[in-house]
């Protein structure tokens, strides 16, 4: 047999390893990176903002539930960083189902037995599953918190321990600034309850003591007055959402009679309300002679002039 009939049927024989197998291998690269980058485009096109608008939001939140609908830029800020939290996610699915598909699919070109591959990996993906279980815990609980809107960046929450606000959500930590300027990182996977107080809307409830010897009824009338009158004050007149409610008399102790009034707040807002609307009450109880608690004690410890 010649050198040229033994190298022909050599090449006809390997064929499928020369030049098939290595085909194959190279159109399945060239189609998962193809597609990564595509499916990386449409995502990236998804958590963006519509328009260059301050209130626009991305698309890819356009379908998802959605707690909040104002438009200011703290608005727009939480959804584009809920947009682009879920599209890392989104990404890092996509790279890992399209790299598993690579190397499963070469492993069969070559024709090696993958079963004991999936079965390997399958033992793997339960210990790391195990070990890492605080991990996964985290990352679970931030993916379903993004899905769920729960909160965002401005809002403020309850934590249990932590109230305060929101700077940052991501997958695994949230980080949530109290009133004394501390810097909290909560897991994710720890959370077990929130209370958002930046959510549709608020209730400034505003609570002032009176003597329990004053006159209560005229008390409620002067105090209902005084915060009618301050709901429209330019200070805090776009923050009010609804009329004020006079509740009447919460508590009656040995030294005080706690009269309670409420009104519907944007959120957020009812603390700043509350400070304007208790300074104004106190303000029209000094002009209606209306005592307040220490002023009583004064009065009987000083005794008849």
């Amino acid at each position: 047999m010649t050198t040229q009939s033994l190298a022909f049927e050599w090449t006809d024989t390997n064929r499928t390893w020369l030049i098939e197998t290595p085909v194959r291998i190279v159109c399945y690269i060239v189609a998962a990176l193809v597609v990564r980058w595509l499916l990386f485009r449409v995502i990236d096109r998804a958590t963006r903002p519509r328009s260059p608008r301050a209130d626009s939001g991305p698309r890819l939140i356009r379908g998802l539930r959605e707690r909040t609908t104002a438009r200011s830029p703290r608005a727009t800020a939480r959804r584009t960083q809920r947009a682009k939290t879920i599209g890392s996610v989104l990404k890092s699915t996509v790279s890992v189902v399209i790299l598993v598909w690579l190397v499963l699919s070469t492993l069969s070109e070559l024709d090696v037995n993958i079963a004991p591959f999936i079965a390997s990996a399958g033992i793997l993906g339960l210990a790391i599953g195990f070990g890492a279980q605080h991990l996964v815990a985290d990352v679970v609980s931030g993916v379903f918190m993004m899905m769920e809107d729960q909160y965002g960046v401005g809002d403020i929450a309850d934590f249990g321990e932590v109230i305060g606000e929101i700077e940052s959500v991501g997958l695994r930590i949230t980080t949530v600034r109290d009133m004394d300027g501390t810097l909290w990182y909560i897991r994710n996977g720890e959370i077990q309850r929130v209370g958002n107080m930046s959510q549709d809307f608020a209730v400034a409830r505003t609570e002032i003591p009176v003597a329990v010897d004053a006159d209560l009824d005229h008390a409620q009338d002067v105090a209902l007055s005084a915060v009618l009158r301050a709901v429209r004050d330019a200070e805090i007149a776009e923050e009010v959402l609804g009329e004020p409610e006079m509740l009447g008399v919460q508590e009656v102790t040995s030294s005080h009679a706690m009269l309670r009034m409420t009104v519907t707040t944007k959120p957020g807002a009812q603390w700043g309300v509350q400070r304007h609307l208790r300074s104004r009450v106190l303000a029209a109880f000094d002009r209606e002679d209306i005592r307040l608690p220490m002023q009583s004690w004064g009065e009987a410890l000083a005794g008849p002039r």
